[in-house]
């Protein structure tokens, strides 16, 4: 039987949120058996380079990474963001290790071709290496990833947090019985934006379908909801989207993913 593992992505306004993530660090801290942590941060990023002079460009919800771009994102991802979670967790008895793509080289990508938007230094995932990640496991430590991957030439990426917790999730699946769970303010899938008691509590296939076709699920959601697809179709055990009370039980309402 394998051994049970929960891969956790926080994101949206609770990494903004200075209360709101330092809650969500000593629920994660709390969770009991093996598990990684993924995080995004991209307003953070943003700000910093509006500070520094720099435009950021965003199209269709996703941002362009030019070579500035790619310091700023790895400067906020991979160590503003991903050091403070890191110092937090420890300070919790948590043994949290930062991580980002490029270590022990733990996820490959490569630069998303140009079809109708060139987006530039973004990157699209090739794979992860599930034994290595293990190690980190095996030896009492948290992994924490950072949005960044790395191409294997030297190129740093940016990549979506989203895919690349549904990514770690599906490679760590051929070793532990995972759970994916997704994190941010929102209670779940709502059937109303306005109302944050119109949760979808299960949603299959077929249902993802009928809800793509009225609307209700659209724009950045589509991303996230067919990354929690073909993870479940390439072996991970339950998909969970919910607000960050979701990894401590405490939350009455969440969505469930099956197929």
């Amino acid at each position: 039987m394998k051994q049970k593992l929960t891969i956790v992505k926080v994101g949206g306004n609770v990494i903004n949120n200075a209360e709101a993530l330092a809650h969500f660090l000593s629920d994660f801290a709390a969770l009991e058996g093996d598990k990684i942590l993924v995080h995004g941060g991209g307003k953070r990023a943003t700000q910093l380079s509006e500070s520094l002079g720099l435009k950021s460009t965003m199209i269709h919800g996703r941002r362009v990474t030019d070579k500035s771009t790619i310091e700023v994102v790895t400067m906020v991802y991979a160590g503003l963001l991903n050091k403070n979670i890191v110092a937090t967790l420890q300070s919790k008895n948590c043994n949290a290790i930062g991580l980002s793509g490029a270590d022990g080289n733990s996820i490959q990508a490569h630069k998303r071709e140009v079809v109708d938007v060139d987006y530039g230094l973004v990157g699209d995932v090739d794979g992860i290496n599930a034994r290595n990640i293990a190690t980190f496991i095996e030896g009492a430590m948290v992994p924490v990833f950072c949005a960044i991957t790395h191409d294997g030439k030297g190129q740093l990426l940016n990549t979506n947090a989203d895919t690349i917790a549904s990514s770690i999730a599906v490679g760590m699946s051929n070793l532990y019985e995972v759970s994916l769970v997704y994190t941010f303010e929102k209670n779940g899938v709502l059937t109303s934006v306005d109302d944050d008691n119109s949760v979808i509590t299960n949603i299959n296939q077929e249902k993802y379908d009928e809800l793509k076709i009225e609307g209700i699920i659209a724009d950045g959601m589509l991303p996230k909801m067919e990354n929690c697809f073909d993870a479940l179709q390439k072996g991970v055990s339950e998909v969970i989207i919910g607000n960050p009370t979701v990894i401590n039980n405490k939350s009455q309402l969440f969505t469930t993913l099956v197929l």
